[in-house]
């Protein structure tokens, strides 16, 4: 029989993966308007993320209103301190949508660049990074959830190779520096997704393995 406490922490729970999903939504949205260069989008993209400040503040006061009164132990104390976890960083991945909503704007207002192959595949290893930490998150899957840290090397190499790309157009085509800068800090937003939902996937473990595995890079064993 389900009791009121766990009622509650289902609520949390609901709670928590409607901010992933506006989350999810805030990341999609602000890449397709990056990528083309829809200003409408992007617009979209930095009012709708009040929603999601707004439902941080829901969980905190919920998952506190579970601390204080009901006393949880062992897993349900994980699930609500892992919780409280992923919803930081979902707030900061909606920021850090809006830094690449409002490039997008400046570089929609430009000519555009010559290139943007790295940047686009950039785009869709962060945005899968950011799903598959929110599916393992919804399924209590650690398995999944540390195959987030490992694709987040992928990710990171994809950000060197579209500043390298960026940093050496500017060095012959002086014009082009404030709109090869917009696509730098756009890069550096998507890698700081990656590293979000890297952050995601280590407190769904936390949760379910009841291991932190922060700071900690995949094992041989991990990988098999």
């Amino acid at each position: 029989m389900e009791t009121k406490f766990h009622v509650k922490l289902d609520a949390l729970r609901a709670k928590l993966l409607e901010m992933a999903a506006r989350a999810q939504h805030a990341v999609e949205f602000a890449t397709v308007a990056l990528l083309q260069r829809d200003v409408e989008l992007a617009e979209r993209v930095i009012k709708d993320d009040r929603l999601i400040d707004e439902i941080e503040c829901e969980v905190d006061e919920m998952s506190l209103r579970l601390l204080a009164l009901d006393t949880p132990v062992a897993v349900d104390l994980r699930s609500i301190v892992g919780m409280m976890r992923v919803a930081v960083n979902l707030e900061r991945i909606g920021d850090q949508a809006v830094n690449i909503a409002r490039q997008a704007k400046y570089l929609s207002s430009r000519p555009a660049l010559p290139f943007e192959q790295n940047l686009e595949e950039l785009c869709n290893v962060a945005l899968d990074m950011l799903k598959t930490s929110i599916v393992a998150l919804r399924e209590g899957d650690s398995l999944l959830a540390r195959e987030v840290c490992r694709m987040d090397e992928e990710c990171d190499e994809l950000d060197v190779e579209v500043i390298k790309e960026l940093v050496n157009y500017m060095g012959y085509e002086s014009p082009a520096v404030k709109r090869a800068v917009a696509a730098i800090l756009s890069s550096r937003s998507l890698e700081r997704v990656g590293d979000l939902a890297t952050n995601i996937g280590e407190a769904v473990v936390f949760i379910v393995e009841g291991e932190s595995i922060k700071h900690k890079v995949c094992s041989q064993h991990d990988r098999l």
